[in-house]
C-alpha cells in the first residue's frame, strides 16, 4: 500500500487515515492485491443469485491457495492477469518495491486502473546490471509449481463411503465436473467465467482485466472447512470474499443457482466428496 500512501491525497483521492481505514477493514487472511491500482475499497453490493446478501463489503479478497498450482494457466480469483510468475514480478517490483523491471501496458487505462496510470505502474524499467528482481523469477517459478497439495486422511478429514457417493454426484446430477476438471480441479487452458455465468456480481471480476473471475482449483478444500492451522473463529469462508461460510453454504448456492435439485444427502455427500480432494 506504499503507493497509495505516496499518491495520497492530491493523486489518489484520499488521506493517510483514509487508507489506514482500509486496511484494517480487511479481516484476516485478506489482502487486496489491487488496491494501489484502482483504489476501489469496497463492494457496494454482494449478489448472488440476484438477491443482495451485504453492502459495503471490503474489496480484500481471501489468500489463494499457493498449493497444488502445477498444470493450469490462471492462479488468482479474477482471470487475465497472467502466472504464477507474473504476480511474482508484480508484487517483486510494485508492491514490495524491489529493484527490479514490470511491464504491463493495460496499468495505462485510467479508467479501469486510475492510481496505476498516473504512478506509470505498469512501466518499470531497471538496468540489468542492478536488477535484483527478474534474475530470481524462474527460479521462484519452478519452485512454487513443484509444492503439492496437502492431503486429507480418510476417516479423519473426510467420510471415505460418504466421498465415494459424492463423486458420483460431483461428476454426475451436480455437473461439478464441467469446470472443475478432474485431476485438476480446474479447467485446462483459459480457465475463467463471467459472473453472469456464476450468477453473482461482478465487482472483483471487474477490477481485473479478464472482467471475470477464475474456476478455482479445489484440493485442499478440507483444510479451511476444519479450520486447520488457523484460529477457530476463522474456520470456513469460500469464495473470493468469503461470502459462504461453509461448503455446505457453498453446495446449496449451487443448487439454487443452477437447479440442480440435489437432496440433502447428495449436497453431504458432495461435501465430503470435496473434503477428500
Amino acid at each position: 500500500m506504499v503507493d497509495l500512501l505516496r499518491l495520497a491525497p492530491q493523486d489518489a483521492g484520499v488521506t493517510v487515515d483514509d487508507v489506514r481505514k482500509v486496511l484494517g477493514s480487511w479481516g484476516p487472511g485478506k489482502f487486496d492485491a489491487e488496491l494501489f491500482l484502482d483504489g476501489k475499497a469496497v463492494n457496494p453490493q454482494q449478489v448472488t443469485n440476484g438477491v443482495v446478501t451485504a453492502t459495503n463489503v471490503p474489496g480484500a479478497t481471501l489468500l489463494p491457495n499457493a498449493r497444488g498450482l502445477l498444470g493450469h494457466n490462471l492462479h488468482t480469483w479474477t482471470g487475465g492477469w497472467g502466472t504464477v510468475t507474473y504476480w511474482n514480478a508484480l508484487v517483486a517490483v510494485n508492491e514490495l518495491h524491489g529493484v527490479g523491471t514490470f511491464l504491463d501496458e493495460r496499468f495505462d487505462d485510467a479508467a479501469q486502473f486510475p492510481i496505476a496510470a498516473a504512478a506509470k505502474t505498469g512501466h518499470v524499467s531497471t538496468d540489468p546490471e542492478h536488477d535484483q528482481v527478474t534474475g530470481k523469477l524462474a527460479a521462484l517459478h519452478f519452485y512454487q509449481l513443484a509444492l503439492p497439495a496437502v492431503q486429507p486422511r480418510p476417516g479423519t478429514d473426510f467420510d471415505p463411503a460418504a466421498a465415494a457417493r459424492g463423486h458420483e454426484v460431483f461428476r454426475g446430477k451436480a455437473n461439478c465436473n464441467s469446470c472443475h476438471r478432474e485431476p485438476l480441479w480446474t479447467e485446462p487452458g483459459w480457465n475463467q467465467h463471467s459472473a453472469d455465468e456464476l450468477k453473482i456480481d461482478g465487482f472483483e471480476a471487474d477490477r481485473a482485466p479478464g472482467h471475470a473471475y477464475r474456476t478455482m482449483n479445489l484440493a485442499g478444500l478440507f483444510v479451511r472447512e476444519r479450520g486447520l492451522f488457523m484460529s477457530p473463529q476463522n474456520a470456513g469462508r469460500f469464495y473470493h470474499d468469503g461470502r459462504f461460510k461453509t461448503l455446505l453454504d457453498v453446495v446449496d448456492s449451487y443448487d439454487a443457482r443452477f437447479n440442480l435439485g440435489l437432496t440433502d444427502q447428495e449436497k453431504n455427500d458432495l461435501v465430503e466428496y470435496l473434503k477428500s480432494l
